[in-house]
């Protein structure tokens, strides 16, 4: 690491402090995660040498999934295991939404590129789908579709989910619905055993392909232990607030100078069609609840297409239940891993 990099990174985290605590001081939600997002991907556009350290992310993801893990309970993953059947729709809603956007996106503006029919149809299918940006990008260029427009889509839909939802709960007034808590009691002694299960959790799942390694690996560990019953301890405030800081930072510093010239196009019809798809998804979230009995701001949250770790964490913050959430995007996550490829190769023809 040079020391320019060091300087970079520091500089970006302090922008993003500072941002962090502008934005808790005017009540904006998820503050630690939502100031440094803007900040860091307004700086970033202007041509900021702004700089995100890979490591402090991935020590973000593990804080959080160890955080989210200490919700389920015995009794809360009783709950979650009732649900099984109302998450296979989430699943099925997301890979139908994802197709119906790839073509959305393929009819209005990606035959408009230069590039072969085989490469705009990948693109705009990749770019459609309800994944995470590393995954679909990477899944993208298997198929040689246009990675960067790829990679532009998911950080901008990311970008509007990320803001928009916690927004319209923050103006609604919706908030403390959880169906149980996670651990409230800080012990040391618990938090120094927590903190080294979940790191080797994470450690170990981090040497294997799975996405979001270091989220998944900490939030298996702390289930593991929370559906036991043992309560170890919480998480103290602060870390969890570094955690959404430094996670909110790696968001941001994909908003290069160059994104604005990004097929300016392509990017306006985008956040179109992640406004859309979260009305949408809104609308599917209300009639699930009606079917459910949970709170439909609890399924909002599960269905809505944003990532795993930063709907998780909206939950969180504002006590909408976690586990429902974070068990509707974990299995969504793992399920649109496993099928989109697939059902490209199935579809590409059509």
């Amino acid at each position: 690491m040079t020391r320019s990099f060091q300087l970079r990174t520091l500089a970006t985290l302090a922008a993003a402090l500072a941002a962090a605590l502008l934005c808790s001081r005017l009540g904006v939600p998820l503050p630690w995660m939502i100031g440094p997002l803007l900040a860091t991907a307004a700086a970033s556009m202007l041509g900021a040498p702004t700089q995100s350290w890979d490591p402090l992310r991935n020590a973000g993801q593990w804080l959080i999934g160890t955080a989210l893990g200490l919700y389920f309970t015995p009794q809360v993953t009783a709950l979650v295991a009732r649900l099984w059947w109302a998450i296979a729709l989430g699943i099925a809603w997301a890979l139908a939404l994802g197709w119906l956007f790839g073509r959305w996106l393929h009819r209005d503006l990606a035959r408009r590129l230069p590039e072969s029919e085989p490469v705009r149809r990948a693109t705009s299918y990749f770019a459609g789908a309800v994944g995470g940006a590393s995954e679909m990008t990477l899944l993208a260029e298997r198929e040689g579709a246009r990675t960067d427009l790829v990679a532009a889509a998911h950080s901008l839909r990311l970008l509007v989910v990320t803001v928009a939802i916690p927004f319209a709960f923050s103006f609604s007034g919706v908030h403390g619905l959880d169906p149980g808590a996670a651990a409230r009691r800080f012990d040391p002694g618990g938090l120094a055993l927590l903190a080294g299960a979940t790191g080797t959790g994470a450690l170990l799942m981090s040497r294997t392909r799975w996405a979001n390694p270091w989220f998944m690996g900490a939030l298996l560990v702390a289930m593991a232990f929370a559906m036991t019953g043992l309560e170890l301890s919480a998480l103290p405030a602060w870390a969890t607030n570094a955690a959404q800081l430094v996670i909110g930072v790696s968001l941001g510093v994909r908003f290069r100078a160059e994104f604005v010239h990004t097929a300016p196009r392509w990017l306006a019809s985008v956040a179109l069609g992640s406004g859309v798809m979260i009305v949408l998804s809104a609308g599917f979230a209300l009639l699930l609840a009606r079917l459910t009995g949970l709170h439909p701001a609890t399924l909002v949250l599960g269905t809505a297409p944003g990532g795993i770790a930063e709907m998780a964490i909206t939950a969180k913050v504002l006590q909408m239940g976690v586990p429902v959430v974070t068990a509707f995007q974990v299995c969504r996550l793992v399920a649109v891993l496993v099928l989109v490829g697939p059902l490209y190769r199935l579809t590409r023809g059509s």
